[in-house]
């Protein structure tokens, strides 16, 4: 009787243990379901919007509706280069004597404003940019938009095509993290939510009739070996198309030498190594930095070597923030240096049909010590700052 009952027992036991286990399993297999269905919500979440560029019927759907601006005329590529400039930040309005810019510029020559709305660390204001576009009073004009190689990862942007803010964190180059300072990166095209940003804030460009776009450092931007730019390329000059309008897009691509690369842009931009005595070099990479193979080369990109590759060269006084620039060394000269130097470029360029970039509007050192705009952080060209080369760029825009 006692062995019975022993056996009986264990068997209860068992059974107990039994239960036991299988009551956990099923908790276990419940949370790792929910959160699995948490997951893929998530995953279905961050891709909302991404379905609209899938296909031109789904596309559509993202033109505007209301306040719908009629597309501008085709850009003239001769005539960017020839009367091209840079006016930097112009229509985000950040620029101290934003109003007089504007003045100026209408007071110009200018066909093509680069760079006129920039991107650098922030999100633009596209309120602000329409604010300052019903300003200039020109009959024909090429809006350019800057999409910088760096961001902020604090930026806040509303993503209306996917309902959400788009994560700037999940933007990022791997290992680029506070490169331009804190909480900054290298923005990556192999990154989703990357792509997202730049083609939201490209349509919202071109819905104001905005047609040149240009990617700053695009190797910073892509991976050259195994380039993600493409896709981002074909959407936007889809979307253009269906708005009934055409773009250009550029980027800035220092020594890239593959042509098939370099082809896909209408044009590829860099800075000129500006000298004090006005002029630039003939060799491939600007002697400050190259002096042997092997040296680290800031291209000129008006050379065969990276020019016979491109389908068209622009070229400006380049600005880093930093004393020795081009735009710290043309301010630092005199007036009638300066115009020299312009009238030098413009036609140094113009025999080799590369776009030389008149500087209306560009950031200086602070510290830099020559002539400036309102403010000692950017040059003007106005006739009332200390620069004073206006009449000398409107002489020769259009030449």
């Amino acid at each position: 009787m006692r062995y019975l009952s022993f056996k009986k027992s264990k068997i209860i036991w068992g059974m107990l243990f039994l239960i036991v286990i299988s009551l956990s399993l099923g908790i276990f297999w419940h949370r790792v379901s929910e959160k699995n269905k948490i997951g893929n919500q998530k995953i279905v979440f961050e891709n909302k919007g991404d379905e609209y560029w899938e296909d031109d019927f789904r596309l559509k759907e993202l033109l505007p509706v209301d306040e719908v601006i009629p597309p501008p005329p085709p850009p003239k590529m001769e005539k960017m280069k020839s009367s091209g400039c840079v006016a930097d930040g112009l229509l985000n309005g950040y620029v101290d004597g934003t109003d007089g810019l504007l003045k100026l510029i209408n007071r110009s020559k200018c066909y093509y404003l680069h760079r006129s709305i920039e991107t650098w660390l922030q999100a633009p204001d596209f309120e602000e940019v329409k604010k300052n576009m019903g300003k200039i009073e020109k009959k024909e004009v090429v809006y350019g938009m800057f999409i910088a190689e760096a961001i902020s990862t604090k930026t806040k942007y509303y993503y209306e095509a996917g309902e959400r803010e788009l994560d700037f964190d999940k933007m990022c180059r791997s290992g680029s993290k506070n490169f331009w300072g804190e909480h900054t990166c290298k923005p990556s095209l192999a990154k989703k939510e990357y792509q997202r940003y730049v083609l939201d804030i490209t349509k919202r460009a071109m819905d104001l009739g905005v047609q040149s776009f240009m990617f700053g450092q695009v190797f910073y931007q892509d991976y050259i070996s195994e380039p993600s730019i493409g896709i981002v390329l074909e959407k936007m000059r889809r979307y253009a198309g269906l708005r009934g309008m055409q773009i250009v897009i550029g980027a800035q691509t220092n020594d890239i030498e593959d042509e098939n690369y370099l082809r896909q842009f209408d044009f590829i931009e860099g800075g000129v190594g500006l000298n004090f005595s006005g002029t630039i070099e003939n060799g491939p990479c600007y002697s400050r930095w190259w002096k042997k193979e092997g040296d680290w080369c800031w291209a000129l990109l008006w050379h065969d070597k990276f020019k016979s590759k491109a389908n068209n060269v622009f070229a400006h006084l380049d600005w880093s923030g930093k004393i020795g620039d081009d735009m710290s060394t043309f301010s630092l000269m005199t007036k009638e240096e300066r115009a020299q130097s312009l009238k030098y470029l413009d036609n140094y360029f113009a025999q080799r049909d590369v776009g030389f970039l008149m500087p209306m509007v560009a950031v200086l050192p602070k510290e830099n010590g020559g002539c400036h705009g309102k403010s000692k952080k950017f040059y003007s060209a106005d006739n009332k700052y200390s620069c004073d080369d206006e009449d000398t760029i409107n002489e020769l825009l259009g030449n």
